[in-house]
C-alpha cells in the first residue's frame, strides 16, 4: 500500500459547484488528480477500478459541463461511479467503498442526490432516464437527463427498447455510449472530433430538425430522397446510422479521454434544445494505470492491491471456489457427452463457463448482457436435443423470468441452470444478492430445484443436471469457497427427489437447503454439549420434497427447524405446505423455518451478513431455544 497521492487542485474541491468555477484549462488537472485518487482508493478497499479509470475524463467534464445535481446523470451499472463519488461530496468516505457502514460499490439514491437513480444492474439507465425527462417536461422544467451506458450494457434488448420509445417521442434526452471495447468506431482523431463538434452544433442540429418537420409534413419520400441521405452520408463517415435510425440525433466518435474535444461536444448537446442525442465516446478501460492497460481484464473487479506494483492483496483459499467446481464439473459431463452446451451472459469468468469454454469453444455461447435472449436462446438448444447449461446469477437470472416460465418450464424443455451467487454476496450489497431464486423457480410447475450443502455436492448436482432429460432443473451454490470436504473424481446423478441425513439425533431435527449445512453442523455440536442431541439433514431439494425424510424427522423429533439462504416463500414454506397438506402438522413436532429477514441486507462481509441475518449456528441455536419455549444458555456460541 502507498500513501495518498498529491491533489492539490482535487483537495478543493468539495462539489461540482466548485469544479465550475474553475478556468476550463484546470479541468485536465482535476482529472490527473482524480485518476490518481481513485487508483489510491480502490487499493486499499478492492472494488471495480478499471471501468472507473476509463470514465475519468468523462466523468470531470459532465460535472463541469452541466448543472449537477439539477441535471440528471444516470451512470448504467454503477462500476464506473467512483471517480463521481469522489467529485459529489463523498471523497472523505471513498476509502469505504464496500466495507460495512461504508459507501456502496454502486449508485445508491440513499446516498446522495447526485445519484438520482440506483444501478447495479445493466442497461436501465436509458428507460430511467426517459421516465425523469418526461416527468420534467409533465412539470415544465428545463433541467438536462444524461443516461451514460456502457457498450456492453448497450447489448441488452432492454437499452433498444428504451431508445426506440425515446426516438418515437423526441424526448430532450442526452445518452452518452461509453464504447470501450466495442470495434463499432473508426480511428478517433481530429478529423472525426472536427465531425463531431460540426454534428453537435445548433446550426446543423437546427436544419436536421427542419428537416424531420419537413418530413413530417410532406410524408415519408422526401425524408428518403433529401434528409435521410444527408444522414446516411454522415453515417457513412462516423458510424451512427444504427443511432439514427432509432430515432437518435448521433454526435461522434470522440475521444473521451481528450478534453479539448470533450468539453466542447458536450456544452453544445447540453445547449440543444432538440432530442434525443447519443454522444459516442470512445475510452479506454483502465486508462491511465499500467498495471491495469496491460491484464486482459483490465482491472475490472480487484482485490486489495499494491499501487506502484498492482498486485492484489488475496488470502490463500483453503478450498476450491464453488464457481470454479461446477466449471471443472461441466467439462467433465461434457467429456461424455457432445450434446451439453454451456451458455453465459456476458459473465464467462464469473460463472466458470471460462473452464468450459476452453475446453470447447465451439459448444459455449456468450450472448452479451441479455438474460432474457439466453434463456430462450438455450430453450431452442433444448428443443433440438441438446443438453445447455444456461449459468446465470441468481440476481440476473430474475431479468428473464417470463423467459423461465413461458419459453422453458411450461414446454417442459430440459434447461439446466447453474446458479451462481445464491444467498448473500457480501461487498456487492443487496442488488447482487441471490435471495429470491428458490421462491420464484419453485412455483413452477415440473421445475426440479437443488441446491448444494458443499462443495462435493456440487459435483453430483452437475452429474444430475446432466443425466436429467425431463424437464427444466435448476441448482444453486453461493459465491466464495466451499467447506473443505473431500471431492468425488467424478460426479454421480442423484435420485430426483430425495435428501441426505449427515448427522444423526433424537431431539432436534435440522434441515438444511443450501450451504448452511456446515452452520447447521456446528449449531448441532453445540446443541449437544448442551444436552439436545440433534439430527442434521441435507435436503438437497425444494422440488419435489423428500416427504419420506421430512415425515421421519417431524415424526421422531421434538422441534424441526429448516435453515435457508433465500427469502421467505422458499423452500421452508414448501415443507410448511407439504406437511400441512399431509396432517403432519399435528403440534407434536414444532416446525420453524429460518429465512433470510425481509429487508435489504446492506454490503458486509457474508460471515457478518448472514450473522445479521441470524443464519449462523448462533441464530440456530437460538431458534432452537425459541422453539422449546426456552432461553439459550448464556454464552453459548460466544466464540
Amino acid at each position: 500500500m502507498t500513501d495518498r497521492p498529491v491533489t492539490p487542485l482535487l483537495d478543493t474541491l468539495r462539489s461540482p459547484a466548485d469544479l465550475r468555477r474553475l478556468a476550463e484549462h484546470q479541468v485536465r488537472q482535476v482529472a490527473d488528480e482524480l485518476r490518481a485518487e481513485t487508483i489510491s482508493a480502490v487499493s486499499v478497499t478492492g472494488g471495480h477500478l478499471g471501468a472507473g479509470l476509463g470514465v475519468v475524463e468523462l466523468t470531470a467534464a459532465l460535472h463541469y459541463v452541466f448543472d449537477t445535481p439539477r441535471d440528471r446523470i444516470i451512470w448504467d451499472v454503477g462500476h464506473q461511479a467512483y471517480p463521481h463519488k469522489i467529485l459529489t461530496g463523498r471523497r472523505e468516505r471513498i476509502r469505504t467503498l464496500r466495507q460495512a457502514g461504508g459507501l456502496s460499490g454502486f449508485t445508491k439514491r440513499s446516498e446522495s442526490e447526485y445519484d438520482p437513480f440506483g444501478a447495479a444492474h445493466s442497461s436501465t439507465s436509458i428507460s430511467a432516464g426517459l421516465g425523469m425527462a418526461v416527468a420534467r417536461d409533465l412539470k415544465g422544467e428545463k433541467n438536462n437527463v444524461i443516461a451514460v451506458i456502457g457498450d456492453g450494457a448497450m447489448s441488452a434488448g432492454m437499452a433498444y427498447e428504451a431508445m426506440n420509445n425515446a426516438g418515437a417521442r423526441h424526448e430532450r434526452l442526452i445518452v452518452i455510449l461509453n464504447d470501450n471495447d466495442m470495434s463499432i468506431a473508426p480511428p478517433v482523431g481530429a478529423m472525426s472530433a472536427y465531425l463531431a463538434r460540426l454534428g453537435s452544433g445548433r446550426t446543423y442540429l437546427k436544419l436536421r430538425d427542419i428537416g424531420k418537420q419537413l418530413t413530417k409534413r410532406l410524408g415519408k419520400t422526401i425524408d428518403r430522397t433529401v434528409t435521410r441521405a444527408v444522414e446516411h452520408a454522415r453515417g457513412f463517415v462516423t458510424g451512427g446510422t444504427l443511432f439514427e435510425e432509432l430515432g437518435f440525433y448521433y454526435v461522434g466518435p470522440i475521444d473521451g479521454h481528450n478534453l479539448d474535444h470533450l468539453l466542447p461536444v458536450l456544452k453544445n448537446v447540453r445547449d440543444a434544445d432538440f432530442g434525443p442525442i447519443l454522444v459516442h465516446v470512445v475510452t479506454q478501460k483502465g486508462k491511465g494505470y499500467p498495471p491495469a492497460e496491460e491484464t486482459a481484464d483490465k482491472l475490472h473487479a480487484v482485490a486489495k492491491f499494491d499501487v506502484i506494483t498492482g498486485a492484489q492483496v488475496k488470502a490463500k483459499a483453503n478450498a476450491p471456489s464453488y464457481t470454479k467446481v461446477f466449471g471443472e464439473s461441466l467439462v467433465k459431463e461434457a467429456a461424455k457427452d457432445d450434446r451439453i452446451v454451456a451458455i453465459t451472459a456476458a459473465m464467462p469468468s464469473g460463472t466458470g463457463v471460462d473452464l468450459f469454454e476452453k475446453a470447447y469453444p465451439a459448444r459455449t455461447f456468450d450472448v452479451g448482457i441479455a438474460e432474457q435472449h439466453a434463456v430462450t436462446f438455450a430453450a431452442g438448444l433444448a428443443s433440438e436435443g441438446f443438453k445447455p447449461f444456461c449459468a446465470i446469477y441468481s440476481t440476473f437470472l430474475q431479468r428473464a423470468y417470463d423467459q423461465v416460465v413461458h419459453d422453458v418450464a411450461l414446454q417442459k424443455l430440459p434447461v439446466r441452470f447453474p446458479i451462481d451467487r445464491a444467498g448473500l454476496v457480501g461487498a456487492d450489497g443487496a442488488t447482487h444478492a441471490g435471495s429470491f431464486d428458490v421462491a420464484y423457480l419453485g412455483c413452477l410447475p415440473g421445475m426440479v430445484v437443488m441446491a448444494a450443502g458443499d462443495e462435493a455436492e456440487l459435483v453430483h448436482m452437475v452429474a444430475t443436471a446432466a443425466a436429467f432429460d425431463e424437464g427444466p432443473i435448476a441448482f444453486r451454490y453461493p459465491r466464495g469457497e466451499g467447506m473443505g470436504v473431500d471431492m468425488p473424481e467424478f460426479g454421480v446423478p442423484l435420485e430426483i427427489g430425495r435428501g441426505r441425513i449427515v448427522k444423526e439425533g433424537t431431539r432436534i431435527a435440522l434441515m438444511s437447503f443450501g450451504t448452511r449445512l456446515g452452520e447447521c453442523l456446528k449449531a448441532a455440536e453445540e446443541l449437544g454439549t448442551l444436552g439436545l442431541s440433534t439430527t442434521v439433514a441435507d435436503a438437497r431439494f425444494a422440488k419435489p420434497l423428500d416427504m419420506d425424510m421430512i415425515g421421519r424427522l417431524v415424526r421422531e423429533h421434538e422441534v424441526l427447524i429448516t435453515i435457508e439462504e433465500g427469502s421467505v416463500g422458499g423452500f421452508g414454506s414448501f415443507v410448511l405446505h407439504a406437511l400441512s397438506d399431509n396432517g403432519l402438522l399435528d403440534g407434536r413436532c414444532r416446525v420453524r423455518s429460518m429465512v433470510l429477514p425481509d429487508v435489504y441486507l446492506d454490503h458486509d462481509k457474508p460471515e457478518a451478513m448472514y450473522a445479521r441475518a441470524g443464519l449462523d449456528a448462533r441464530g440456530i441455536v437460538t431458534k432452537v431455544f425459541e422453539a422449546l419455549g426456552r432461553e439459550a444458555v448464556p454464552g453459548a456460541l460466544t466464540a
